[in-house]
This record gives C-alpha cells, structure tokens and sequence, in this order.
C-alpha cells in the first residue's frame, strides 16, 4: 500500500541530527520522501560503458548494477554509513536510482521511460555532454560532505559498468513542504501533488514491471537573475502571476491557493497576465497531469547560476506538453537558458529481499 507522503519525513533528533530516511518501501526515498527536501543534494549523471542492446549479457549487467547500487544505498543509510565516511551515521541521507531511455529501450522499446526528451525552444544551447545520459544517481542530506561522500562511495559501485558523464551540486532555500524559494525570489513548489491519493493519480506509475516508479525529468536552467531583478516588482509579479512576498496569487487567496485563470479586471483585462507563468503551465492550459517538482538552485560561479529543475510524473507527456506550452506563450523564458536536458526511468522501490531493478522484464 502507498503510505502517506509526510511518512518518513526527516525530524531532528537529539544532538541537532535529523532522522534517518528509511530507503525501501514501493517508492524509492528522495521522491516524496522526506516531504520537505534536504537543503544540499547532488546528481549524478553517468554514461554506461558497454553500448545499450537487446541481449541478454547487456540486460543481466543493468540488473546487475541495479542490485548491486541498492545494496550500497542500504549499506549507506544502514549499519555500514560509517565505511562511506559518514561517521556520525545516515541523517536524512537518501539516494535515488534512474535508467535513462536507451537502457530502458534495450528491455523493451514501448516501455516506461524509453522515450527521450524532445529539443525544445533554445535546447541548442544544452552541451552535448549534458543531454541525455544511461544512469542517474540522485543523493540530498542536511549536511553536504555526507551527500559528497555518499555519491562518491555510489559512482565507485557503479563503477566499471558506469562513468560519471556530468554532476551538479545543487541546493535549497529553507521551506515547508515542496515550497522554497527560487532563486529569482518566488516561491516555487506551491501547486503539487501532495496527498497519497494525488501522488497515485499524478506521480507513480500504476502498473506493469515498473509499477511504484516514477518518470524524472531533469532540467539545468542557468537564469538571468540580475535582469529579472532589475525589473520593477509589478513586473516581476506579472512574469510570474504571484505575489514575490508571499507567494499569493495575483488572482486572490492565500500563498497556496490556486490560481484563477478566469479573474478579470474591471477594464477586461485578466489578472493573471496572458503569458505569466502560472498561467503558461497550468494544468488546464496545457491539458496534462500534475508533475511532483524538487528543485534545487545551483551556483558555479561566473554567472553559470540558476535552477537545478527535477520533477517526477507517471507519464513523460506531462512535462512535454507543459514545455511546449512554456515554449510559445511563457515570458519567464526570457530569463531562462538550459544547460542540461534528460529524462529517466525512477525504478520501483526496493528492499534487502527484493534487489533494486528486480522488476527489469
């Protein structure tokens, strides 16, 4: 049964250390679980050393190397953290594990997670390193030398079958919940789903080998903070169609409350601008399902800063079709290039009696 998404969520313990996050269940941790992300995280994205096929030596590889990082991930957030120089235990380290198209496509080309991302508006600018990639590996903790030691001690069991192709440190503003701010000073997160049942509809796939896992797109945005900040907030609120203090719809209502995509002024005009944000990738303007967002921002100094963009949905057409929309009518985009594009398939969740990728057909 799918437990509720606030179970599991990391709380301090004594000492100021906060709980661990336990790794096994339907869903893998670091999706729903902890609900409030950890502020510091890391994605790996590595390339697989032999070339993805059909067979079955390739395809007994991929399940090999699955089994054999969820074994590494219960040594880390278990009595074994300690070898991976997390001296003073997991906290709430999790890790989570995702093939990318051409893996899945090697089991089965009409399978979950074998379609790759489509170019979208200004992808000319992503690197070739950074589009695509066979394997990610996403690891988040409070305490970042525990994330850098955790992803090191993961890339050397992948290791020889995997390299590492790119990384980024990324990490978050203080929030509740999915809510935080970005780094362009707006709560970001607000309309997600939350309740178990939501997350049923909108997040984990519901049947087939790869019921309990998740499509993850990831998305490295480099945005032009200092132009977006220099305009004046009136205009800033009408890129978004928020309110930057508290997050509020320019429609009315409270911080989480929906937006009202009909609301006009006296004169006619909506409110909520024709090309805002808010209204550019709602769900009713695009006409797909809700995607579970767990962003973090990142800074690389030289003005290579912006949002790491990471959201899980049941269906990769839930992002593409918002993106194409974004693509046509959203003026944020001004303020946004990407950097890193891919798509991967979130294996279903895993204990020590059922490896990781023990659903693989």
């Amino acid at each position: 049964a799918t437990t509720s998404p606030g179970a599991d969520a990391a709380t301090p313990a004594p000492g100021g250390r906060p709980d661990s996050v336990d790794p096994t269940g339907t869903h893998q941790a670091g999706i729903a679980r902890p609900d409030t992300p950890q502020p510091h995280g890391l994605l790996l994205v590595l390339d697989l050393v032999a070339t993805p096929s059909p067979t079955a030596p390739f395809r007994d590889a991929v399940r090999a190397l699955c089994a054999r990082l969820g074994t590494a991930i219960l040594d880390l957030t278990g009595e074994r953290a300690a070898e991976a120089g997390l001296l003073d235990g997991p906290g709430d380290l999790t890790a989570t594990v995702g093939l990318g198209p051409r893996v899945v496509a090697a089991f089965g080309a009409g399978l979950p997670g074998a379609e790759p991302l489509p170019a979208f508006a200004k992808d000319a600018a992503v690197p070739p390193e950074r589009t695509g990639g066979d394997l990610l590996i996403a690891v988040y903790a409070s305490d970042p030398n525990d994330v850098h030691r955790a992803a090191s001690w993961l890339a050397e069991r992948a290791a020889p079958d995997a390299v590492v192709r790119w990384s980024q440190r990324g990490f978050r503003a203080p929030g509740t919940g999915t809510i935080a701010r970005n780094p362009l000073g707006f709560h970001d997160g607000v309309i997600v789903p939350r309740t178990a049942a939501e997350q049923d509809e909108h997040v984990w796939i519901a049947d087939g080998p790869f019921a309990g896992g998740s499509i993850c797109v990831v998305r490295r945005l480099r945005l032009d903070v200092a132009r977006f900040s220099s305009e004046p907030v009136e205009r800033q609120e009408a890129v978004v169609g928020r309110h930057r203090n508290d997050g509020s719809p320019l429609s009315g209502g409270g911080p989480t409350g929906e937006v009202d995509l009909l609301a006009k002024t006296p004169d006619g005009q909506y409110v909520t601008p024709a090309r805002s944000h808010v209204r550019a990738a709602h769900p009713s303007v695009t006409g797909s399902a809700l995607m579970l967002r767990r962003g973090y921002a990142f800074d690389d100094g030289e003005s290579d800063a912006g949002l790491l963009f990471v959201c899980f949905q049941r269906d990769l057409r839930t992002f593409v079709q918002t993106q194409f929309r974004l693509d046509e009518v959203d003026d944020l985009g001004e303020y946004v290039t990407p950097t890193g594009s891919a798509t991967f398939l979130i294996l279903p969740g895993f204990d020590a009696g059922r490896p990781l990728g023990a659903t693989l057909p």
